[in-house]
């Protein structure tokens, strides 16, 4: 079996595949179009496996608008908050739609978008989201426009409509209940366009989600409004396809077993700070708990708790789960500790790493 050298991320080609076999479901039974969010998963060393399964990309910034174009290919959106003067160009140039957050930046930019359909961010005050610091419907939130007034003002300008109101909402009756809100505040809206995307943050590769009633009321929407419609997954095209591999630098205790690895969720899986949450570790039930830390200064740097078969010694591997979402594209050179590398498990089981990061990279990132 093949060694390499932690910290690395690794992507397992087979687990990433059972994702996409669902998105190809969905795609089959519903007709709707299924777009990568790059904010998300942004590796293109797996790009070749998943365009087979999916219609193009989505993003929110010039940079990603660039590397799905060249990278991913299929159908590019570009998407940003803001657009800036210096960048509009060059997003229209790699891109095939482009969605313009406010009403106030489509009356900028949209005399600069050539033929390229055009679209604007919808935000109909409602959502489901655990955390209120992602609840694009949040209070005072600047994610969209929401009176139907408005938007009707400039309806003749667009070609569709993008409504991102979910954030890990694996329940498909709250899906079905705000898709209903929606159309009843923005029916009008929806019977004007060619193409609506419903965002991402829906859970469909969860275990047990019910495909069939989503397919059929994905189904109902299209044929109702006379549109295509678009999905945009992250976490749920790549949930449960990647670990991050750590080993184990130190152990000690503190009213609890303490294992220090050669990782941190600070530079690495920052999304376990950002929304105090826990990463898998561990085998599950066995009988030695173990809290896994990071090894930057950061008092709180804990992936989580684990509990394994047998007591933790130094130099010992670990796997910590769900390391695919919100990870590479957020890490960071903090306390300048390593950089993972990027490693891909093919189908064969054969492991190979396609990214190394060095000292160099380290250097090069500041001035």
């Amino acid at each position: 079996m093949q060694t390499l050298s932690t910290p690395y991320y690794l992507i397992d080609k087979s687990a990433l595949l059972r994702n996409l076999e669902v998105i190809d479901y969905i795609r089959e039974r519903s007709g709707a179009k299924v777009l990568l969010a790059l904010k998300c998963f942004a590796t293109w060393s797996v790009f070749d496996l998943m365009r087979e399964h999916m219609d193009g990309t989505t993003s929110s910034s010039l940079y990603e608008v660039k590397l799905g174009y060249r990278k991913f290919g299929g159908e590019t959106h570009a998407y940003s908050v803001a657009f800036a003067d210096h960048e509009i160009e060059e997003v229209v140039a790699n891109c095939d739609k482009i969605i313009f957050n406010s009403i106030s930046q489509l009356t900028r930019f949209a005399p600069l978008a050539g033929n390229k359909p055009i679209g604007l961010r919808l935000n109909p005050g409602v959502s489901c989201a655990g955390f209120d610091l992602a609840d694009p419907a949040r209070q005072y939130s600047r994610l969209g426009e929401a009176d139907p007034a408005r938007i009707l003002s400039v309806v003749d300008k667009l070609d569709g409509v993008m409504i991102h109101n979910n954030c890990e909402n694996n329940d498909f009756a709250r899906f079905d209940q705000l898709l209903t809100e929606v159309e009843q505040r923005y029916g009008s809206i929806l019977q004007q366009l060619k193409w609506v995307s419903l965002g991402g943050g829906i859970s469909f590769t969860e275990n047990d989600y019910p495909l069939d009633a989503f397919c059929e009321r994905l189904r109902r929407f299209a044929e109702q409004y006379g549109i295509q419609v678009y999905l945009e997954p992250g976490e749920a095209a790549v949930r449960h396809s990647t670990t991050l591999e750590v080993s184990v630098l130190d152990i000690g205790f503190n009213e609890k077993n303490i294992a220090v690895v050669d990782s941190s969720t600070e530079a690495h899986m920052l999304d376990l700070l950002i929304y105090r949450e826990t990463a898998p570790v561990g085998d599950g039930a066995g009988e030695h708990p173990y809290l896994v830390c990071g090894k930057t200064c950061l008092a709180g740097d804990f992936f989580g708790e684990g509990r394994f078969n047998k007591p933790l010694q130094i130099g010992d591997r670990i796997s910590i789960g769900d390391a695919g979402g919100y990870t590479m594209v957020k890490k960071n050179w903090f306390n300048g500790i390593n950089m993972p590398s990027i490693a891909i498990r093919d189908f064969d089981g054969s492991m190979r790493v396609v990214r190394d990061f060095s000292f160099d990279d380290y250097v090069n990132s500041l001035s």
